[in-house]
């Protein structure tokens, strides 16, 4: 814990001010606050810059996504024709089959590009790593939507991203992904909350009007 304390302590102040908005996006989108979304950009703008200095550049090129994301993501929550009364984008479900449909969609995606990672490149856990990359990618479009099965998919990547990190011996960054595991079981729980809440408010409106 005190080796994590220094890490954070010695951080360069825009990589700690990148992680800092990372973990107020995790918390502002588990609370259903639109928020987020600047966070989202404002972290993802100085983690594409850091990323590109050090010649990550396919780090650098998600980070780009994940800006792109942060600017739909705002605009799908303030802008949407599904918005209540309250001026709330729903909370939504996807029957099972579209799950399966879109798990089984990623994981021929995530083995393709796997087998080329390991097989042409010096990348350690080459599947794992690809296999969090795509359906990072994949997830992220579905909290742009409020699909409330996303933290279901966020709770197995960054479970997946916690033990690559402890293998290549990233503790602290270990740390943050178990952080935002945690704040997958909290999201869940109060988007399903929301989730009822609202189906309840559409059937008592149902009812009113007959």
């Amino acid at each position: 814990m005190q080796s994590i304390i220094e890490y954070f302590l010695h951080l360069p102040f825009w990589e700690l001010l990148a992680v800092s908005l990372s973990i107020a996006y995790v918390v502002l989108v588990a609370r259903n606050n639109s928020w987020c979304w600047p966070a989202a950009f404002i972290s993802t703008l100085i983690f594409t810059i850091i990323f590109y200095d050090v010649s990550l550049l396919m780090e650098s090129l998600l980070n780009v996504y994940y800006m792109v994301m942060a600017v739909y993501g705002w605009y799908r929550w303030q802008n949407s024709n599904l918005l209540t009364a309250n001026n709330s984008l729903p909370v939504c479900k996807w029957p099972v089959i579209k799950h399966v449909q879109l798990i089984c969609c990623l994981s021929l995606i995530s083995l393709s590009l796997g087998w080329f990672m390991d097989n042409y490149t010096d990348a350690d856990y080459a599947y794992l790593d690809t296999f969090t990359t795509v359906f990072a990618i994949a997830t992220t479009y579905l909290v742009t939507i409020k699909l409330l099965e996303n933290w279901l998919y966020w709770f197995v990547i960054n479970s997946v991203s916690v033990f690559i990190f402890l293998q290549k011996g990233l503790e602290p960054t270990a740390v943050l992904f178990a952080f935002n595991i945690l704040m997958c079981i909290i999201g869940y729980v109060n988007w399903n909350k929301l989730h009822h809440s609202q189906q309840n408010e559409q059937e008592l409106s149902v009812a009113s009007t007959r």
